[in-house]
């Protein structure tokens, strides 16, 4: 069985056993916050129970590395929507000890990339678009930096409110402990 049958399989088995009622809640947090946090498979359970976030707590934004890469990429406008559109008050950049996006080596990750099959051809047109692949694959060199320059450019961003409160927090993906960077309140 692929993985597809896999889940549709399951899938069906759920809404027919309706497991999905004890997660039905409002599309608004209850909490008023919005986190953006890492895709590392390692925190989908632990940093909500870590945070105490049940379903309905928070908007959980994820992408590699908890990072706001461009004032106005994705991640951004979700934390701006959850802002305006679901009343969030407070902004958690999560990151984790550990992170593969630490001191990625961005010429071996473009040959893994290449042996996978994308042409070399490809990664000269993307340069030559005027996207510097290598700048936009590099991650960071400290987590603790990484998370203070996304507070920064969470707080700095024309669109964000002065009320709203940004946090910057490390997490370590095997205890669930938090390590406080920013504290938004001050």
């Amino acid at each position: 069985m692929n993985r597809l049958q896999e889940v549709l399989e399951y899938n069906k088995k759920f809404v027919e056993q309706k497991g999905y009622e004890k997660y039905i809640t409002s599309k608004h947090p209850d909490k008023k916050m919005v986190i953006l946090t890492c895709m590392d498979a390692r925190l989908t359970d632990l940093l909500p129970k870590a945070m105490n976030i049940k379903n309905g707590d928070a908007k959980i934004i994820k992408n590699a590395g908890a990072t706001i890469a461009h004032p106005f990429g994705s991640a951004m406008r979700s934390i701006i929507v959850a802002i305006y559109e679901f009343n969030a008050e407070d902004v958690f950049i999560v990151a984790h000890k550990g992170c593969g996006m630490s001191n990625l080596d961005t010429s071996l990750f473009i040959k893994t990339i290449i042996n996978r099959g994308v042409s070399e051809e490809i990664i000269d047109t993307v340069y030559n678009s005027g996207i510097n692949i290598k700048k936009w694959l590099h991650g960071f060199d400290s987590v603790e930096e990484s998370v203070k320059d996304s507070v920064e450019v969470v707080r700095k961003h024309p669109l964000i409110p002065k009320d709203v409160r940004v946090h910057g927090l490390v997490i370590d993906s095997s205890t669930g402990e938090l390590e406080v960077i920013v504290d938004g309140n001050k």
